[in-house]
């Protein structure tokens, strides 16, 4: 009896202790489901509180002082380089042109010239959708070159605007001195819109680093891109859209406006060569925005650009100078100056991709190059290009846009071609390949704005006429167009 008591007494114990496990067992597994669905529940909810991409505050900086650097560039810079070359009763008017042509630039850039450029449309144009800058706010950003590295995107169109007016207020030296002053706005306005925004859209729009992670993505991007971008062209701060671009509007406006009267015969020295040494510096000192700002953020390939912009500055300088000594027997301030500039422009499409030894050799064959340009291929086309524009600009983009596809070989100490998808420099790189499709870029940007130009200068022939009256220019255009003077009488 006793072990039957015993053994009833184990069993109940079995049961209890069986029941007590079950019961603490029971509500393991609902909570754990529970736990699971509420993280699965969380994940979308955490995926959209995600934090946007916030501005990098250096970046940020260092690309408003590099905005400033270029209208600094323009205005006084460009305005004082030109004035200084244009007799004396021309002054006011070749700095009313440079000032005014600005002004205009920045607000047809808000207008519509930002989303025309920048913005997703097909390889040519952009859309309308950022019209008036609509949808910008401060919170919008804009990629820079590093994956998710951003600057406010109210900060890269500032840059950018700040290009599109020095491009559009260098074509005024070509037909300085003869020009009217309204004639300058009206073409300018319609070239800004059919040339410098396509050209510009066609070389620089793509939808930046942050959306390429895989070759199909990258396929995707590439397809929307521009049209030169596309096919592989470099230019890191506008060898074809700012000078190649404004030098053939020049040439051929210097054609289309006609030679200024004794032209040849009488003599048409620069007024003031200390004011056009000046501009000359100013110009310089501002290319460093220009150039290293180029690359939208403050890292080792801006102090890479920086550095070319100096050296290749420097050596064009020296080479300029050398040519004129060895040819006239002397050289000049001119010469020193506008050997500066030919470097600047020579190096402009460079900058970001050749090493500091390729930087100086583009700088030492832009030098003479541009020289040749301004005496013997001047003489040849046998145009009134009263500032040499074409002679310095576009020959110094030619040079320079070629050889970036000669130095940025990885071989030459250059940087090659960036592979977006590994995020670092591709292994393979072909000169000949990458100048031809240099030489492609150039050869596009010389026809379009080759055919903008004649159109828009014949629109503004018949709408305003292009040249004042021989009465006019023979007096000035200080007095005739503005009436003032730079100098008193």
């Amino acid at each position: 009896m006793k072990k039957l008591l015993a053994t009833l007494a184990l069993g109940l114990g079995l049961v209890f202790a069986s029941g007590v496990a079950m019961a603490e067992d029971a509500p393991a597994k609902p909570a754990a489901e529970a736990t699971a669905a509420a993280t699965a529940a969380a994940a979308p909810a955490a995926a959209e509180a995600a934090p946007a991409l916030v501005p990098n505050k250096g970046d940020t900086a260092w690309m408003t002082v590099a905005t400033v650097l270029v209208i600094l560039m323009t205005i006084p810079g460009l305005a004082l380089f030109y004035g200084g070359l244009v007799r004396s009763k021309n002054m006011l008017s070749v700095l009313m042109q440079v000032f005014v042509v600005t002004a205009l630039i920045y607000v047809l850039w808000v207008l519509y010239g930002y989303t025309v450029a920048f913005t997703a449309g097909n390889p040519y144009f952009g859309s309308l959708d950022k019209l008036f800058f609509k949808g910008i706010t401060p919170d919008s950003v804009a990629a820079t070159f590093s994956k998710g590295v951003v600057i406010p995107e109210y900060t890269f169109a500032a840059f950018q605007a700040t290009f599109a007016a020095i491009t559009c207020a260098l074509i005024v030296g070509s037909f300085a001195e003869r020009i009217k002053f309204s004639a300058v706005l009206l073409f300018c306005a319609l070239w800004f819109t059919f040339s410098y925004l396509p050209v510009a859209h066609m070389v620089w729009y793509w939808d930046g680093p942050d959306a390429i992670t895989d070759a199909a993505t990258l396929e995707k991007v590439t397809a929307a891109a521009g049209w030169l971008w596309a096919k592989g062209a470099l230019d890191f701060a506008g060898g074809t859209v700012v000078h190649i671009n404004a030098a053939v509007a020049g040439l051929v406006g210097a054609f289309m406006v006609g030679k200024r009267i004794g032209y040849g015969k009488e003599a048409m020295a620069p007024h003031s060569l200390t004011l056009t040494m000046v501009g000359a510096a100013l110009l310089w000192v501002g290319w460093f925005g220009f150039n290293a700002g180029s690359n939208l953020e403050a890292n080792g390939v801006t102090a890479l650009a920086f550095v070319n912009t100096l050296v290749a500055t420097a050596a064009a300088t020296l080479s300029w100078i050398a040519g004129e000594a060895l040819g006239k027997g002397k050289a000049s301030m001119l010469g020193a100056a506008s050997g500066a500039v030919a470097g600047l422009v020579a190096i402009t499409p460079a900058c970001g991709f050749v090493g500091p030894g390729g930087a100086i050799i583009i700088g030492l064959v832009a030098g003479l190059l541009c020289l040749w340009g301004v005496n013997g291929l001047k003489r040849m086309l046998g145009a009134d290009d009263s500032l040499d524009v074409f002679g310095v600009h576009g020959v110094g983009g030619i040079v320079g846009a070629l050889l970036t596809g000669v130095f940025a070989a990885p071989s030459l100490g250059g940087t090659g071609i960036y592979d977006y998808v590994a995020n670092a420099a591709s292994a393979d790189y072909s000169i000949s390949g990458q100048v031809w499709i240099q030489a492609q870029a150039i050869l596009t940007t010389i026809v379009w704005s080759g055919v903008v130009s004649v159109i828009a200068y014949k629109l503004v022939d018949i709408v305003l006429g292009l040249r004042v009256s021989e009465e006019e220019e023979r007096e000035g255009l200080d007095i005739s167009s503005h009436g003032e003077t730079a100098y008193g009488r």
